[in-house]
Formats: C-alpha cells, structure tokens, sequence
C-alpha cells in the first residue's frame, strides 16, 4: 500500500496523450452545453479524468464544492450508464428532475417504486436509454437488479456519501457494504466515490471496503494525487476562506437566537435535535416578527416541500431543522447557519455549518454553547449504546410485539410503530431506536426508519359514472385525466402513484394536486392514501432467545468507543479559547499546511489585543517618565502601570531593541 503523495512521469503507463486532450475537449464541449460553464472549479477536471482513465477514484470536496458535475459529465462522455449510489431519495430525485430538464436521460430506483416501474427503468438500461441512474444502497442487493445489471453497460460507478461505507465514519450504513458485492459483478468497471467529510482513517477505509484486489493505477504524466490501495485520491481543500466559524457561550439560547437574527441579514438555518425542538423554537422566532418555519423528518411529504421551496424562494428567511434537512439542498445564499442544540461530531457540524456561503460571499456558522451541552453529550453516549442486557431484552420484546416464535420469523418484514411498541413494553423511544440499529448491525434484523411508501389510488366509481361527473374543477378533471393518462389499472385495484408526475402532467403546483386528491378521496370519487414514511423491520435470521444473541466488539464496544472520541473532539472544539476554529476543523480531516483564519471568534479576540502604535506610544512614555531619574528600577515596578500588559511588553521591547533602556538582572535604567 502506497500512502505518499506520488507524482507520475511520462515513464509510467500513462494513458495516451491524444486520447486525453481528446477527452478533455468533449468534458469542456459537455460542461458548456448542458450546464452553461466554461471552466470547472476546483479539482473537478482532475477528478473527470481520472475516471474517464478508467481509474478507481475517491474525490474529497468540502459541501458547495461541485460533487455532481465530477460524475454527471463523465457521465455524459462515456459510452454506457453510470450508475450513482446515494443514501438520499430526496436528492436523487431532485437531481434526475434538473437533469432532465437540461436534456439528459436520467432515472432513479427507491424503496416504494412499484415493480412495473422499476421493471422498465431497468429495461431502458439494458437498452442504453438512460445515461445515469441513481440508486438506494438497499435496493443493490436484489435479485432483480442484480440480474438485469449483467445486461447493462456500465460506464462507471459512482459511490456518493462515500464516508457511509466505513465503521469507522460518523454515518456508518451497513447497506453500503453491498457495493462490494456490484464490483464483483462488474470488476473491470471503475468507481468515483466522492464525499465531503472525511478523517484520514475514513479515507482509508472507504479505500479498502471499495478495492478491487490486483487493480493496476496508471496516471496522466501531468497528475499528482495520493494512491491508497489503488485508488487515485483527490483532494480539494476543506477551508471555506468565506465562512467564519463561531462559538458563542450563551446561557439565554432564545434571547441570542433572536438577537443573532436581527443582528445578521439574510437567509439562515437553525439546527436542533429534536423534533419538539424544532417547532417550538420556529414558534418563538415567528412570536419575535422574525420570518421562520420548521423541518424535520415526521412532516409528510407535500408538507415538507412546501416548507422547503418557500424558505428556497426567499418567502421564509429561517429554516429551523433537524438533521433530516440540507442534504442536497442548492441554495447558494445562506448566510447564516446557526446549531442551537450541540452536534455529536465534528463531522455533523462542519457538512451542517458548510450549507452556509456556498456564493463564496461571507457567512457565518455559528455554535451556542453553555456548560449543560457538555452533560447533555455525554449523556447521548449510553442513549446510542444501550447496555447489551438491555438490547437482547428490546430484541425479546420486538418478537412479543410480533408474536414470533423462536427459531421462527426469517425473511418476514413488519411496519414498527415505535410509540405504541415503547408504551406496551415501558421502554424510550431513543435507546429503542439506537438497539435496534446496534441489531441490524449485528445482521438480526433490517431496520428501516424511514421506508418510502408512494402514494396509492383506486378509482371507487366506475368509468362511465367518472365520465357522466359534471361538478368537476377544471383543475380537478386535469388530475383526473392525468391519472388515467399515467396509470393502468386504477378501477380494478390500488395503484401506486407519484404525485409529482401527476402534478406536472396536470400543469398545476404539487401542494395543490394533493389538496385535490385529498378532495376527491373526502368526496368518495377515489380512495387516496398519501405517501407516508412508516418504519419497517425484517428478520434476516431466525429469532434467536436473547441471551443467544452475540453483539461482538467490533459492533459494541469498538463503536461505543469511537463514538465518545468523536463527542470528545466535539465538546474539545466548543470549549476552546485559545485556538482558530478554522485550523481546528482542518487539522481534524488531516489538513497539515493550515493557517489561523483571521475572521473566527477566537481569532477576533486576539485581534483585539493587538497592541495599537498609539497604545504603544503612551506606554513608552509612562516608562521612560518613571526612569527619568536614571536611576534604576525593578521591572516589577513598570509591570504596575495601569495600562494593557501586551502595551508594557511591546513598549520595553521597542526601547530595549532601540538602546533607550537597558535591562539588566530583572532591573531598567534609562540610557
């Protein structure tokens, strides 16, 4: 294994110079046409041509830094479809919107697709009908994609949130680990993972869970990148020179709150940890005149777009959110972000913080912090990881609430309604959670907190009764007419809809097609189900009694451990007075070359104690009146004077350097 940074000469088996300059004119020929770009930012170009060399590529880009333009026009210059894996559902489907919008063939597979749609867009793969899909993590492991993915031509593999491969990242996902099983399938095929937050050790393991074994690197002559376990590795630098990192010691949350707001213009996110959290200070800021709505994950669908395409329209300037929000969000004009509730990494912080001043205008990310964020950290340690005893009994108790008999319940998938199952059994909802994601780590169980149910409807009268109707809206006879046009079937059974097709094929906004759905179904014309995130279980193995079930250290203790190192570095940054933020976060990703930032609060404070010429001047005068006698003085005579000590320092320094003091065994006299 290669860890150096490595340049490569013309000695090495480099790629063809022709077929490079080649390359390189069509990616500038597609940057320009499609996105409207004459230039790529940063280490884009290098990236693109590194997968276009048909090398294994891993690309570390700060949030804002351009990730999708690294394998969209790649994408578009290669022969075949590119795959792209993202945790994401919402971002997929927002990035297939735009660039279908643009003209490129794009699709997207999820949990809750209808097979027939997932059937065809597979088969439009297979034709070469689609030049990039985008694709859950869970969805890679069925027989049904794995079988048709044999017959595509795939041009490359793109891996985004890469850091979600690895245990040792602050997201891990075991979902992600099935990519390792597609490189087996397609080993000639190269990989682009591209992710914005991580530490050395997470690039070495992404590195490694990714690898093909015997994979041979060959680089353009002009190149220089880091190689680690065959991977080309890129690297654009995490400072944001635009955004200054603050830590404000707050023991009134809300009044700050209120006073950062109407201190600081424009566009700002708020984010918290909790949902109760995240209404009740959204209600405290609109009780303030200020302009605020609120996000998180248990809002349903159409609520949840309305509220984002509002604050991203500018119609409402603060966003307060939990972790659920800003994955994928484009909105360039954010100046503020501000954690009112204290991350549990750096690495939380610093992808949350970076949504802010992505215009490269200046922003500021801000943390409140007071002594009880420290307790209420430390306290998410054993909330996150459970006693084990406490795990197997939650495990037991899952198969009560099921009615699963041991060594029954293999491959059977339930819907999880955690406050119900809390209240029968006098558990929390949180260590509930957490053990159950311990479990599925474990390979117990699968446990999906948010499955993604699509939207379903049956027609409840008849065509000729739909058709004789004449107390339809206008707009309600185009949803109606949209649905008949898009969807098969709807008289006989239920069917799966997305309401955003419906919507556009309607030519009406998709808040408003819901609202018409909900009417019709209130009417009795139809029965519509909204799309909702319910949580799902599946056994992966028989149950087990639980004093059988093995959590072994590797996926207890290792992690729990991780984890405390991670709050630790949290809760070391908030605390510190005396160092650059900025230096800080970078050194934390494994930055060496960093300098102090000039802008954060830290650094403000030491400005501010910067010696003035005319703070110095007054000084001087003071000391040299006080050895006007010639005599001599002790220096703890001058360190009295009632002025700033970097003053007194910095004057005797002067007159000293200058010869008109002398000092002399801890005595001045004036020369």
């Amino acid at each position: 294994m290669i860890t150096n940074k490595q340049t490569y000469s013309e000695a090495d088996s480099a790629p063809d110079s022709n077929h490079i300059s080649h390359f390189s004119s069509i990616i500038y020929h597609l940057l320009k046409q499609y996105w409207g770009y004459d230039d790529f930012r940063g280490i884009q170009r290098e990236i693109i041509e590194s997968i276009g060399a048909g090398h294994d590529t891993l690309g570390l880009m700060p949030t804002g830094g351009g990730k999708s333009i690294t394998f969209q026009v790649p994408a578009m210059a290669m022969e075949g479809t590119c795959i792209v894996i993202t945790p994401l559902i919402a971002l997929m489907k927002d990035q297939v919107h735009h660039l279908r919008q643009i003209g490129i063939r794009a699709a997207a597979i999820y949990s809750g697709m209808q097979h027939s749609s997932i059937l065809q867009t597979l088969e439009n793969c297979i034709l070469g009908s689609t030049k990039l899909l985008y694709i859950s993590p869970e969805r890679l492991g069925s027989n049904l994609f794995q079988t048709k993915l044999r017959h595509m031509r795939i041009s490359f593999i793109t891996v985004d949130e890469a850091h979600c491969i690895s245990q040792w990242g602050y997201d891990f996902r075991p979902s992600y680990l099935e990519i390792a099983k597609i490189r087996e399938l397609l080993p000639d095929v190269p990989v682009l993972a591209l992710t914005a937050t991580a530490t050395p050790q997470v690039v070495e393991d992404i590195c490694d869970k990714l690898r093909i074994t015997n994979d041979e690197l060959h680089a353009n002559q002009n190149s220089e990148f880091e190689v680690r376990n065959s991977f080309a590795v890129f690297r654009m630098s995490f400072e944001r020179k635009n955004l200054a990192y603050l830590v404000c010691h707050s023991d009134d949350k809300l009044y700050d709150l209120v006073r950062l707001f109407e201190l600081t213009p424009g566009a700002a996110i708020v984010y918290v940890r909790s949902r109760r959290h995240a209404r009740e200070i959204s209600e405290h800021l609109c009780q303030a005149g200020l302009s605020s709505t609120f996000y998180h994950a248990g809002l349903d669908h159409a609520d949840k777009d309305f509220r984002q395409r509002e604050w991203q329209h500018d119609r409402i300037r603060i966003m307060v959110a939990t972790n659920a929000f800003g994955m994928g969000i484009d909105k360039p004009d954010v100046r503020l972000v501000v954690h009112y509730d204290c991350p549990d990494s750096i690495e939380t912080y610093f992808q949350e913080a970076g949504r802010a001043g992505r215009d490269g205008q200046p922003a500021q990310a801000i943390l409140l912090y007071n002594n009880s964020d420290n307790a209420k950290l430390q306290k998410r340690i054993n909330d996150t990881y459970p006693p084990k005893d406490d795990i197997r009994q939650i495990y037991e108790h899952l198969a009560y609430y099921y009615q699963i008999a041991t060594g029954d319940g293999y491959g059977v998938a339930h819907e999880f309604n955690i406050e119900e199952f809390c209240l029968r059994f006098r558990h929390f909802p949180v260590q509930v959670n957490s053990a159950l994601q311990i479990l599925e780590r474990a390979g117990y169980i699968e446990y999906d907190e948010e499955a993604d149910n699509e939207a379903r409807v049956k027609f409840l009268i008849g065509r000729d009764d739909l058709y004789r109707l004449d107390q339809l809206s206008p707009d309600e006879d185009k949803v109606i007419v949209s649905l008949l046009r898009n969807y098969g079937g709807l008289f006989a059974d239920y069917g799966y809809i997305d309401e955003s097709i419906v919507a556009q094929q309607a030519g009406i906004p998709q808040p408003q097609c819901y609202d018409i759905l909900k009417s019709l179904s209130q009417r009795h014309l139809i029965s519509f189900i909204p799309r909702k995130q319910v949580p799902y279980i599946r056994y992966c193995q028989r149950r087990e009694d639980a004093e059988h079930i093995v959590l072994p250290a590797s996926i207890y203790e290792d992690r729990k451990e991780q984890y405390a190192q991670r709050i630790q570095a949290m809760t070391a940054y908030a605390r510190s007075t005396d160092r650059c933020r900025s230096r800080m976060l970078l050194e934390y990703f494994g930055e060496k070359s960093t300098k102090d930032c000039g802008q954060c609060d830290v650094c403000l404070d030491a400005q501010g104690k910067t010696v003035t010429k005319e703070g110095q001047r007054t000084a001087k005068e003071q000391i040299q009146a006080i050895l006007a006698d010639y005599q001599r003085h002790h220096i703890t005579e001058i360190l009295r004077l009632p002025l700033p000590t970097e003053e007194i320092n910095a004057a005797l320094d002067s007159l000293v350097s200058e010869e008109h003091i002398k000092l002399n065994d801890g005595f001045l006299q004036l020369v």
